[in-house]
């Protein structure tokens, strides 16, 4: 009887355990997945590196395991590419990827996650590394870069169990795949044929399938959405919203010189500041690069208020601030940089002489270019006569090449010599007046 009590028990804690056991199951079967998502859907560059970077951490916060990444793009910098691949590899989570369209640099993102999806009608490769003149011209970028890049694109692949062949295919057009590509093409798989071929792992009609299809049910999603100023950096740094905002910057300063009333000022340098901020934001410029601008602005001020005529100081404050805009473009960019900053320039200053030519009669032009007729007779003149300053000495404060100016007579002047080079601190004498000018000579 002791027996029979005692397997009834057994059997009823056996019972009890095996159901809470399903319980469990059932119940764990059921729990939303946390996912994280994040969109790459433009040009690769740093700002989109960072973009990731957030959503990564995004994703530890959210207590999330998995990182979904969208990617439709036609590609970018390498460089960048690398950033975010680094940063997939090394953030702990199941990534999987979802491929609308990735080219080029979007095409390393793709292998370096767990898993990929495709959309149908979606492709994948033309990953050859290139380098961009001007006009956004692109020519290969040589032996040596398409080789490391195959190497990514390799490594990338095996660590994946996909067959790095084709991936160094998509890198290099020289490789011949049998039954895939001929040598002298790049490779670019097209949804159906990456599924046959088994580069990827499968094709999903929505990202919710291409989880499901991953083993991930009821995935509760959270978008990593771009921030507004990396939503501004996107806009400004496309070369031609670039080049706009230059010339009105330039344009700006051009009118803000003539007028001095401050609001052609403040446009001109809120573009400017556009400019920067939205390189900065990319990741394309930097701290530095702004100090070198802020540099060339304070030797152009030198130039106009301190030391009037002396020319130096002013022409290195504008190679700085052309040196500055052009490196802003980026590394990878230089020559872009250097098309748009001149057409900006020049498209600022036929701007400005347009105006002053074509609208005399505009009240707003009219603060730039007086257009009425001036004489003595109505009371004008050109300047305070300056003939008793004949025979007096002083001394020149800037070296006079040959202009500059001159301490005489307890005032300041304009002087200028008969064409030799006077250094500064040099006592000096007034030798005659013409007009408005003043001719010296050294003292003897």
């Amino acid at each position: 009887m002791k027996h029979s009590l005692r397997a009834v028990r057994f059997v009823v804690v056996c019972a009890s355990l095996l159901a809470g056991f399903v319980s469990f199951a059932a119940g764990a079967a059921l729990k939303p997945h946390a996912v994280q998502v994040v969109d790459i859907d433009g040009v690769i560059n740093a700002g989109m590196a960072h973009r990731v970077q957030r959503a990564i951490d995004d994703a530890h916060a959210n207590g999330a395991s998995t990182l979904l990444v969208e990617i439709k793009t036609n590609g970018g910098l390498i460089d960048d590419a690398n950033d975010i691949k680094d940063a997939l590899r090394t953030s702990g989570l199941t990534t999987i990827a979802y491929v609308d369209r990735a080219w080029s640099a979007g095409a390393l993102i793709a292998l370096a996650c767990d898993k990929i999806y495709m959309a149908p009608e979606s492709s994948m490769g033309a990953a050859e590394p290139v380098l961009i003149g001007g006009g956004g011209t692109t020519q290969p970028a040589g032996e040596k870069a398409i080789s490391a890049v195959s190497a990514e694109f390799r490594a990338l692949a095996q660590a994946h169990h996909r067959d790095p062949d084709i991936a160094a295919a998509m890198v290099d057009p020289s490789l011949d795949v049998p039954g895939i590509k001929t040598k002298g093409h790049l490779l670019t798989l097209p949804a159906e044929q990456a599924k046959k071929l088994k580069f990827v792992d499968g094709i999903a009609d929505t990202p919710v399938a291409a989880l499901e299809a991953a083993g991930i049910s009821s995935p509760v999603m959270a978008t990593t959405q771009p921030s507004l100023g990396e939503r501004i950096a996107q806009f400004v740094t496309d070369p031609i919203v670039s080049g706009i905002l230059l010339t009105i910057g330039f344009l700006g300063l051009f009118v803000e010189m003539q007028t001095l009333h401050a609001i052609a000022g403040i446009i001109g340098v809120a573009a400017l500041a556009l400019f920067f901020g939205g390189h900065i934001i990319a990741g394309a410029s930097n701290w530095v690069i702004i100090a070198l601008f802020a540099l060339g602005v304070v030797g152009l001020l030198f130039e106009l208020h301190v030391l009037p005529g002396h020319g130096i100081s002013g022409l290195i404050g504008a190679l700085l601030i052309l040196v500055s805009i052009v490196m802003a473009f980026g590394a990878a960019f230089w020559l872009i940089g250097i098309i748009y900053t001149s057409l900006a320039l020049v498209l600022a200053i036929v701007i400005f002489f347009l105006l002053l030519r074509w609208l005399p009669e505009s009240a707003f032009i009219r603060r730039i270019q007086f257009a009425g007729a001036q004489s003595v007779a109505t009371g004008y003149v050109t300047s305070r006569p300056l003939d008793y300053l004949i025979g007096k000495s002083g001394i020149a404060e800037t070296y006079l090449r040959p202009a500059g100016v001159a301490s005489i007579d307890g005032g300041r002047y304009q002087v200028q010599s008969a064409g030799d080079f006077i250094p500064s601190q040099t006592r000096i004498v007034v030798t005659r007046v013409e007009g408005a000018t003043v001719f010296v000579a050294r003292a003897t």
